[in-house]
């Protein structure tokens, strides 16, 4: 069984934004010491949910200061940029790590990157699936031709030869069944959020698989805090967690009139403590399982800077590695369903 951290290089009250991208960085060289298979970098403009505007950017020098540690982007907003330089930017990444790169994307949301980079909110409602196919024919380049070529809505161009060129296929959040079905149709695996629980991943697999052909390796995204007792760690995240969530969701800024998205904060972080790994060590390891087990995810992604210090992301992360990553490759042969095996 996998198991990554996911880092929303997240913006709580009274930390620069500077420090948090440093700190994102050495929490990726710690999750590499402690163990972990890979790290996921979020992307985020404009807002201090997460103030990392390159996923990209930020994975090459996590790439540069590791050795081992895959690092990911989760994800690199498709709707936000074009889609043959974010492969030409992929492409470079996966030559230079020795393959240690992946990419995930996603299409966004109506948010205020539309207006400030040109891409417009016709791209993000309708143009998706052509942002998709055009950033998958320039990341297959490596085994044909090397040619890719546009004649579609949004993005028309002569034949092109990919340098350098690269093998890769993308990641997909998938938040829907419109994009579930989009993914599986090219048999894309996908990424599902640390919004929703084990009932709601195991049921967008299973829609996933009536689209597919093949079954494909997904991953899930969750948050993980390990304390000395369950209490504790519930207690502490229900400290710090409305500290960021309540500032940061409220960036969310639609740019074209629509209303903005709202959430309860408190019941969203109770929601998010009793879905995931939140607790005891035991308890992180019970709730892992439980989740292999109940979805079939063999590749979990811990949302680990909860507490909002960079001291304690970095204790957390060494503790997982320590009491509870040993504890969950153990069980998970045993515990999953097998589908999405990684």
């Amino acid at each position: 069984m996998r198991i990554g951290i996911f880092l929303v290089a997240a913006g709580f009250p009274g930390m620069a934004p500077g420090d948090v991208l440093r700190g994102t960085v050495e929490a990726i060289e710690a999750a590499e010491r402690a163990g972990f298979d890979d790290a996921w970098i979020a992307e985020h403009h404009f807002m201090s949910y997460g103030v990392c505007p390159s996923a990209v950017t930020l994975a090459a020098v996590a790439l540069g200061r590791t050795s081992r540690i895959t690092v990911g982007t989760a994800v690199s907003v498709l709707s936000a940029q074009h889609p043959v330089a974010l492969a030409e930017q992929a492409a470079i990444l996966h030559h230079v790590s020795d393959g240690r790169f992946r990419l995930g994307v996603g299409r966004g949301g109506p948010w205020l990157e539309l207006e400030v980079f040109g891409t417009g909110t016709e791209r993000f409602e309708r143009g998706f699936p052509e942002s998709l196919d055009l950033l998958c024919s320039a990341l297959a380049s490596e085994t044909d031709s090397g040619q890719v070529a546009a004649d579609g809505e949004f993005f028309r161009f002569r034949e092109v030869t990919m340098v350098p060129q690269a093998r890769m296929s993308p990641v997909v959040a998938c938040t829907s069944d419109g994009t579930v079905r989009l993914a599986a149709e090219r048999g894309l695996p996908m990424l599902l959020g640390m919004h929703i629980g084990d009932d709601e991943k195991a049921k967008m697999i299973a829609a996933y698989e009536t689209y597919a052909a093949a079954p494909a390796a997904h991953i899930g995204a969750a948050l993980g805090y390990v304390a000395d007792t369950t209490e504790q760690a519930v207690r502490e995240m229900r400290e710090s967690l409305p500290r960021w969530l309540g500032p940061g969701l409220a960036g969310y800024i639609p740019v074209d009139g629509r209303p903005p998205p709202r959430r309860n904060i408190p019941e969203y972080v109770d929601l998010l403590c009793r879905i995931h790994p939140v607790g005891s060590a035991e308890h992180c390891v019970e709730k892992i399982t439980t989740t292999a087990a109940r979805t079939g995810l063999r590749h979990l992604i811990l949302m680990v800077e909860g507490a909002g210090d960079r001291a304690r992301t970095l204790e957390n992360i060494a503790r997982l590695g320590a009491e509870v990553l040993p504890a969950v490759r153990r069980n998970g042969d045993g515990r999953g369903t097998g589908r999405g095996t990684a």
